[in-house]
């Protein structure tokens, strides 16, 4: 069966977005531990505008400047780019609230459906497998911009088409968009781009035999329509949580309700999201070989209002004790906040993910 999947890279203006809002969220987190943030994030050109509200016990001292410049210069927006971050025009109109923030983060804070989703094994990050190599080959390139891909980027999408049939997968296409650097033969960027995807697709075959077929046989397309010279905010604008196939595990398996980028760690879209992943990890790792989990919660309601979980196995712990609002809140404090801990992309942190192979 021809499955597909999509990603995008952090030069993306969405992804951008993303990456600012949630650097403010722990911000704001190393100022109180119990804070509370809602941050919206969105650029066009060479503006960029910020919504939301902050609440800390201490006053939360929040530098957008130094936020949009160093995460832009991370991930390649720099004077040598299209796009200069130092040099972004900022309308700050984030509420900064300084009193115990506990009104809004002691209970379940909104309506919601919550999606968890666990799979395969440790080799696909526990995700449908053509979720996984679109989050593979995204990692792949991402890591050689600095390499053979340098001066390239940082904006770019990759959609990955697979087949699967039981333990023979085949990537039938590949289609990356990426921004290139001006003045440089289009052939030359198309050669080394496909230079790469093809590296990266035979280390993936190393790694999991269940990944065949050749590389001849791929179907690959690299900017289709012509040379992207303006990537970033000046080609597309960009916004906080509008990638949330991507940020959950791709179009096969259905979403919750919510994004999950700029909400609060308490928010129950961000939290209910996490836990319900967990709990299908956990489930697998008792040997299911799938596990989805949707949970159902409704406002200033402790418990959940229904849970359906399709596994092959069962845990001992019952589900609605599970994931009470005020249980799952207790994870809260043990979050490492150097990563985007309630996003896919740390369900590939070895920590998260069962023993994850290591692809460096």
């Amino acid at each position: 069966m021809k499955r597909y999947s999509e990603t995008v890279l952090n030069g993306h203006p969405d992804k951008f977005c993303d990456l600012i809002a949630d650097r403010i969220i722990r911000q704001a987190y190393k100022t109180d531990n119990e804070a509370y943030a809602q941050i919206e994030v969105s650029v066009w050109s060479d503006q960029i505008f910020f919504t939301g509200a902050v609440a800390t016990k201490q006053k939360c001292e929040i530098d957008l400047k130094k936020i949009v410049t160093e995460t832009g210069n991370e991930i390649g927006y720099t004077k040598e780019n299209h796009i200069d971050a130092s040099r972004y025009k900022i309308l700050d109109l984030i509420c900064r609230l300084t009193e115990p923030p506990q009104k809004w983060t002691n209970f379940v804070n909104d309506q919601s459906v919550v999606i968890g989703y666990a799979g395969y094994d440790a080799k696909t990050r526990f995700l449908p497998p053509e979720h996984f190599a679109a989050w593979y080959f995204r990692e792949q390139v991402t890591r050689q911009l600095n390499e053979t891909l340098e001066g390239h980027g940082p904006d770019g999408k990759i959609l990955v088409i697979t087949e699967e049939n039981s333990n023979d997968w085949r990537i039938r296409k590949i289609l990356m968009t990426l921004q290139q650097k001006e003045k440089y033969p289009f052939t030359d960027f198309t050669f080394e781009c496909s230079c790469v995807l093809k590296n990266a697709f035979l280390k993936l075959k190393e790694h999991d035999k269940r990944w065949t077929g050749e590389w001849k046989e791929i179907e690959v397309m690299i900017n289709p329509n012509g040379p992207l010279f303006n990537g970033g905010s000046d080609g597309d604008n960009g916004q906080t949580g509008r990638k949330s196939v991507m940020d959950y595990y791709g179009p096969r398996i259905p979403l919750g309700g919510g994004a999950l980028y700029g909400k609060d760690l308490s928010h129950i879209d961000r939290l209910g999201s996490y836990s319900a992943r967990k709990f299908a990890l956990e489930l697998v790792a008792k040997g299911s070989s799938e596990a989805l989990v949707s949970v159902c919660y409704a406002p200033g309601v402790n418990t959940p209002i229904n849970i359906n979980i399709s596994s092959e196995v069962k845990l001992h712990t019952d589900p609605y004790d599970y994931f009470k609002f005020s249980e799952m809140q207790k994870q809260i404090n043990c979050v490492d906040l150097q990563y985007d801990i309630y996003t896919l992309g740390t369900f590939y942190n070895p920590e998260l993910s069962f023993n994850c192979v290591n692809y460096n």
